[in-house]
């Protein structure tokens, strides 16, 4: 019987044990640590260097106070691309590709930049609620959009995660049975889709790691309103 394409999205098990815990910290153990010597190796230094270019830029917008979610940003950061990367070998699992995963992490930081901007400047927080100029009349409704909108940040971080990594894994998976099948029939077709597949690939690790990007990026939008 053939399995659905949705298949590789369900949490993999061992003997009735969820292993998406191992699959979220097995990246960690991936990482180089830095050395106590004075030199460091190569694949040391280029890590070093990737993580202080990305703070400068993720962080440039930011007064001094946002400066404080520096390291937690950038973790997050890393730790999202070497997920979806992973996610992209064969006989792997992406714990990126479950919604619940997404919003666990765009839910408690979303709302740790709005309860931070109501207690250093609430004023200016809820300033955002409703823009200068605006008529008497559109008051109310104005502030109902903009509350709506507040809330539907979190919504979107993880959802857009979610499908962008999704689609991507279903397209690769259709078009790689594609070629399987057309093999046989019409191998110039097939090697023509296998060309597609490739290119797409590329593609998909594109996505990856600006997906990564992305999510982080609107983190620190989020956080630039509210510090």
């Amino acid at each position: 019987m053939m399995t659905s394409f949705f298949d590789q999205f369900a949490s993999p098990s061992f003997l009735g044990i969820p292993l998406i815990a191992i699959a979220i910290a097995l990246p960690w153990v991936l990482f180089p640590t830095p050395s106590s010597r004075w030199m460091n190796s190569r694949l040391t230094t280029l890590q070093a260097w990737f993580i202080n270019r990305f703070t400068n830029q993720l962080l440039m917008p930011l007064n001094v106070g946002g400066h404080k979610w520096a390291l937690m940003l950038t973790s997050l950061m890393v730790f999202l691309i070497t997920i979806n990367m992973l996610g992209l070998l064969p006989y792997t699992f992406t714990p990126t590709t479950q919604l619940s995963l997404n919003m666990g992490l765009a839910v408690p930081l979303w709302l740790a930049t709005v309860i931070i901007g109501m207690r250093n400047q609430p004023t200016v927080a809820l300033g955002h609620l409703l823009p200068e100029g605006t008529p008497i009349p559109l008051i109310p409704v104005l502030i109902i959009i903009e509350t709506i909108s507040l809330f539907i940040r979190p919504l979107a971080l993880g959802v857009r995660l979610t499908a962008n990594l999704t689609a991507g894994h279903l397209l690769i998976q259709l078009i790689a049975t594609a070629v399987f099948v057309l093999l046989p029939m019409m191998p110039t077709v097939a090697i023509l889709t296998a060309a597609v597949l490739f290119l797409l690939t590329l593609l998909e690790v594109a996505v990856a790691m600006i997906q990564a990007y992305v999510f982080v990026l609107l983190l620190s939008l989020y956080m630039q309103e509210n510090v």
